[in-house]
């Protein structure tokens, strides 16, 4: 995985750096087991992504309520990471799980083209 200066200065600027770059780590390896590669692009977004999730799972805050409906058309294998991460950063409702399930079936596109 090689990551943009971007995603390093996420990293890098994060409250959270130990709890993000264990995160990644882990998200690395699911995304892995599925054939799933994400563009450098991708990971920065991601990554912020994660950030954020880390940051709300800690402070206690939801983020609005989502309609899984509009999910339907997401992949099981990017539903799975998804879930996956959330149960691993804990202290979220899965509501998360949909909005992050985007970044990984985006990524899934990426081996169709």
């Amino acid at each position: 995985m090689k990551l943009h200066e971007e995603a390093e200065k996420i990293i890098t600027e994060s409250s959270n750096q130990s709890d993000l770059k264990e995160l990644i780590n882990k998200v690395a390896v699911l995304l892995e087991e599925q054939t799933i590669c994400p563009t450098e692009l991708q990971w920065t977004i991601l990554i912020n992504h994660l950030n954020e999730m880390i940051k709300r799972s800690k402070a206690g805050e939801q983020m609005s309520g989502v309609d899984p409906e509009m999910f339907a058309e997401v992949s099981e294998e990017a539903l799975k990471i998804s879930n996956e991460v959330v149960q691993h950063i804990g202290n979220l409702p899965q509501d998360e799980m949909y909005v992050l399930s985007i970044h990984f079936e985006t990524a899934k596109q990426n081996a169709a083209v």
